[in-house]
């Protein structure tokens, strides 16, 4: 024996989603998801230890996002390195304007001072006190450019490191310092070589913060300011053999020890810093080595260099000093030769112009601007790569839940409505274009299923429809038997005489009129109507009684309180049929030792609660006949005759613990004067399990129970 299938309840209608608007409306308004919990089978859930973006659009800006912020960092990294090469070349402009530039131009203020005061000394006879101090005011006034007020130093104010800071607030002192000597100098009290050491040792102290410059591991000037200073010491070390070629007196071996240390280191440094000049530096001071010159120069150094003759006819006096034949003017020339070259060098070593729009010359900043413009288009290309797909897979969604939830089973409704003719397949479920990539291929798999389903549908109401005609015509075939039956048997209960023959007639005619009822299903479930028909109309308590008589324990019923009213003849039978089978329901869901009632009072055993929606689910949807539930054929038939007349038929618990059927005649059904019941319908406890009350529109109508 089959077990009946329950029908699982349709899903209860959701409310429209409000119009898409912002990005998402190009994919349509969003379709509904599910929210209930995870099927069994849908694998295990996940857990806040490994989240996971659970839209379409967030799992595709997450595989999108990770080349584009990779290419980001790269482009951020090239855009801080370029920075701070900005940074830095504004960090060497700033120091070589605000310490090397006035460094350097104190420092040759100072040689030449130097230069001036050495001369002075050694010529009693010389008339330069004027020259030497307008010279002096000038060294004055390039050291002033390094003062800030009168404690401090331009580098105190710039952020420089504490060494460079110390060096030059050193070299500013010695050459304030100088008054004491300038006074002596110019009253001729100091000697040459005094003057010389008091003006080197200042020198000195302007290299060293030239050095502080240029030296360490992150050097103010740069790694290519080197070879500046390289050249500034050779400067230094030239002017400081001009000063002591121009001591008067004989040269000693201190002096001569001396004057070679600086030809020998000149011309060392010379050497060195020329061949890490830049190569357009590199070709002047190669022109300027070859000069005749710098020939001359070299050769009064080597003369003065020479030790003096100790033969026989040679003096025995030591050699007086004095400047070389030809040294003023190759001196002069060789100095202005390093002074341009150092100065064409430092102009191409050291940034003059703006640093950010040098840097976005450079490469570093041709790198910048490439990055930014690679960034832009792979966000550009990324965002709608990210969009086409978000609109192809948010459509394929919303087709797949539009599919789900509303036309597969609005056509099912329709279906098993019995208007399975007008479904059209192709307008259902229309074939789209050729597909070209995976997500088409899907879509169109997912409306080739919804073609199958919506076929397969088509076919199970055909197969129903044929059924249905086998059911009609052998129920017709039966009931015309059954009503010659019924003629047959009505004659030989007007011939009987034998009271116990007339008794088994009487049975019979019971069974015979069951058998007929039972056709009429049939017929009912199949979706015709019955043959039998009333012209005119007929009293509610007739109507409420034949159904009563249509059942097998007729004996368990009492009819009371019904309204004085008749039923239009249309509409006899099947409310006939309608009341004679939840009479019988109630009947048999009874204890056989009580009464059914027709009233409004009910006491029975009742029905569940998921049963009692289900049956009158069953009654309200007018669903279709399923074969595999034959032990509710019942509810099927009032579910198709109150649905062909209008009446409304509704299952409810009974407050004495039973089931009541209230069955609402409308009042196009009824014909004649209503009349208000005489006496108060009031449940009481010792009335009949099974009742219930239809009232409708001033009427009551009978009451039945619905199985349970």
């Amino acid at each position: 024996m089959r077990r009946p299938r329950s029908r699982p309840e349709p899903p209860a209608p959701q409310p429209s989603p409000p119009p898409p608007r912002g990005r998402r409306a190009h994919a349509g308004a969003p379709a509904e998801e599910a929210s209930g919990p995870a099927s069994p089978g849908a694998g295990p859930a996940r857990t806040g230890l490994r989240p996971r973006p659970a839209t379409v659009r967030a799992k595709i800006v997450s595989l999108l996002m990770v080349p584009v912020v990779s290419l980001l960092a790269l482009w951020g990294f090239a855009t801080v390195s370029a920075a701070q090469e900005i940074v830095r070349q504004g960090r060497v402009r700033q120091a070589d304007a605000e310490i090397r530039t006035p460094v350097a131009a104190a420092l040759t203020e100072l040689q030449a001072e130097r230069r001036a005061a050495v001369r002075f000394l050694a010529d009693p006879a010389s008339d330069q006190a004027s020259a030497l101090e307008q010279q002096a005011r000038r060294t004055d006034g390039a050291v002033r450019r390094l003062r800030l007020g009168d404690r401090h130093t331009v580098a105190d104010s710039g952020g420089y490191r504490t060494d460079t800071v110390v060096r030059l607030a050193a070299f500013v002192a010695d050459a304030e310092a100088l008054g004491s000597a300038r006074k002596d100098i110019a009253d001729r009290r100091a000697t040459p070589d005094g003057a010389y050491e008091t003006y080197t040792r200042v020198a000195e102290s302007a290299l060293a913060v030239e050095g502080s410059l240029s030296g360490g591991s992150h050097p103010e000037l740069g790694p290519d300011a080197r070879v500046l200073l390289e050249f500034a010491r050779s400067a230094e070390l030239l002017s400081r053999e001009d000063a002591l070629l121009a001591l008067p007196g004989p040269r000693n071996a201190d002096a001569q020890r001396r004057l070679t240390a600086s030809v020998e280191s000149r011309r060392a440094l010379t050497a060195a810093g020329a061949g890490d000049l830049p190569p357009g530096q590199r070709a002047v001071w190669d022109t300027v080595a070859k000069s005749a010159a710098y020939s001359e120069l070299t050769t009064a150094e080597d003369k003065a260099l020479t030790p003096p003759a100790t033969g026989a006819g040679a003096s025995t006096a030591k050699e007086p000093r004095g400047t070389p034949p030809g040294w003023d003017g190759a001196y002069a020339s060789v100095a202005s030769s390093l002074r341009e070259i150092r100065q064409a060098a430092h102009a191409e070593t050291t940034p003059g112009g703006d640093p950010l729009a040098e840097a976005a010359l450079s490469p570093a900043g041709a790198a910048v601007l490439l990055g930014l413009a690679a960034v832009a288009v792979t966000l550009v290309i990324s965002v709608r790569i990210g969009r086409f797909l978000v609109v192809e897979l948010v459509s394929l969604r919303n087709s797949a839940l539009e599919i789900a939830h509303r036309k597969l089973p609005q056509a099912m409704d329709r279906i098993r409505a019995g208007r399975s003719d007008e479904i059209d397949i192709e307008a259902e479920a229309p074939p789209g274009p050729p597909a070209e990539d995976e997500i088409t291929q899907v879509g169109e798999a997912l409306s080739t299923v919804h073609r199958a389903a919506l076929s397969a549908a088509v076919e199970r109401a055909e197969l129903a429809g044929g059924i249905s005609g086998v059911f009609v015509n052998l129920a017709r075939r039966s009931q015309v038997l059954v009503h010659r039956q019924l003629s047959l048997l009505d004659s030989m209960e007007r011939r009987a005489d034998d009271p116990g023959e007339l008794g088994d007639l009487f049975r019979l005619d019971h069974l015979t009129t069951r058998m007929r009822r039972h056709a009429e299903s049939l017929i009912i479930l199949s979706g015709a109507a019955p043959g039998r028909a009333w012209r005119t109309p007929v009293p509610l308590t007739s109507v409420v009684r034949a159904a009563v008589s249509e059942i097998e324990d007729y004996p368990r019923v009492e009819v009371r309180g019904l309204a004085e009213t008749s039923v239009a003849g249309g509409s006899v039978a099947d409310l006939t049929h309608l009341l004679a089978e939840l009479i019988e329901n109630a009947a048999q869901f009874s204890p056989p030792h009580t009464k059914v009632r027709v009233s409004g009072e009910p006491v029975g055993l009742g029905m569940g609660r998921e049963a009692l929606a289900g049956a009158n689910r069953r009654i309200e949807q007018s669903e279709d006949l399923d074969l595999f539930d034959s032990d509710r054929l019942g509810l099927f038939v009032v579910s198709r005759l109150a649905a062909r007349h209008g009446i409304r038929v509704h299952l409810r618990p009974s407050p004495y613990g039973g089931t009541t059927a209230v069955v609402l005649l409308p009042l196009a059904l009824l014909q004649g004067a209503i009349e208000a019941p005489q006496a108060p319908q009031a449940p009481r406890a010792a009335q009949a399990p099974q009742a219930a009350e239809p009232p409708s529109a001033g009427a009551q109508a009978p009451r039945a129970h619905a199985p349970g």
